[in-house]
């Protein structure tokens, strides 16, 4: 049984599609679905920059967007920009360890998808392409993996360990010249080159199995198959995240609360890549990541409050 969905909208029924079309200004619809875990807030021990910029921002309302001129709340969907009444300059930047690609499928809402949260937060790190419009892998599949669920996915710990079986004869072309020729044929050292010798191939074959972009697909579950049978994602390493439980408030009903939307998705991949694979301990380094998703939440939690539906 899959237990993760990767994308905002996979935690959202169709069920209101006789309705208003609804988008991430959410904000101005609250009938939306309360999961379970709105009794607590998970969020609020997150590390974030001031907020203040989307508290005034909430009560100038809706503004236009630099570059389109549409009207939007915080930030334009489409244009991956705050909005006039956002400046850039206020809203925090996350410096990623590794490169993160967003594919997208084409029919997915562009409004309902909280993937333009990490374009925002963290734009020279995060790139969204729309299916089938993506890169091609095939030659870096010894350094890139694809966080989606199934039975051959393999938890984050483990993502050094099965990388090495994806590293291609040559990798290691480029590495530093103390790497470049067996040491049996190296002329005779001394005990003490012989040790930085060995330091820095054993750093180099590191460097060879190291993750340096991680992908996420942003689509409805039921579009997700198209994307995940695509020849160009095939034999990427695999890996799935199973003890997270969302706070997204377009939860399905039914559904696991394993479930994430995009953001989560990511935050929570970077924060056990950081501890687990980096092996350092973690200060909140992503937590800005959550910026804007957190203050919907919290916004949302109390406007619910306020109507009398939690």
């Amino acid at each position: 049984q899959l237990t993760m969905s990767l994308n905002s909208s996979t935690l959202l029924s169709e069920e209101n599609s006789q309705g208003p079309r609804r988008n991430t200004e959410c904000l101005e619809s609250l009938e939306l679905q309360t999961p379970s875990s709105f009794q607590d807030n998970p969020l609020q021990q997150l590390q974030l920059a001031s907020q203040e910029v989307l508290e005034k921002a909430k009560k100038s309302g809706r503004s236009k967007c630099p570059r389109c001129s549409s009207s939007r709340m915080f930030y334009c969907y489409t244009c991956f920009v705050p909005v006039e009444t956002v400046p850039t300059k206020e809203i925090p930047t996350v410096k990623l360890p590794l490169k993160i690609d967003i594919i997208k499928h084409p029919n997915e809402t562009d409004g309902k998808s909280t993937a333009v949260h990490a374009k925002l937060l963290a734009p020279d790190d995060v790139t969204i392409y729309k299916y089938p419009c993506i890169p091609e892998y095939e030659e870096k599949r010894h350094e890139i993996a694809l966080i989606f669920p199934g039975p051959n996915s393999i938890s984050v710990k483990d993502i050094a360990f099965h990388l090495q079986k994806y590293t291609k004869k040559g990798v290691h072309d480029n590495d530093d010249d103390c790497s470049r020729e067996p040491f049996l044929k190296q002329a005779k050292i001394e005990p003490k080159e012989e040790k930085n010798l060995n330091e820095c191939s054993s750093s180099n074959r590191s460097e060879g199995t190291r993750l340096k972009k991680i992908i996420f697909i942003d689509s409805t579950w039921n579009q997700t198959n198209k994307i995940i049978t695509d020849e160009r994602l095939q034999g990427l390493l695999q890996i799935e995240l199973k003890t997270r439980k969302t706070c997204f408030w377009r939860h399905q009903k039914g559904k696991p609360d394993t479930y994430l939307s995009t953001i989560e998705a990511i935050y929570y991949f970077l924060v056990d890549y950081h501890q687990e694979i980096l092996k350092e301990k973690y200060k909140g380094q992503y937590d800005n990541l959550l910026f804007f998703f957190s203050f919907m939440y919290t916004l949302i939690k109390n406007a619910k409050c306020c109507a009398g539906k939690e």
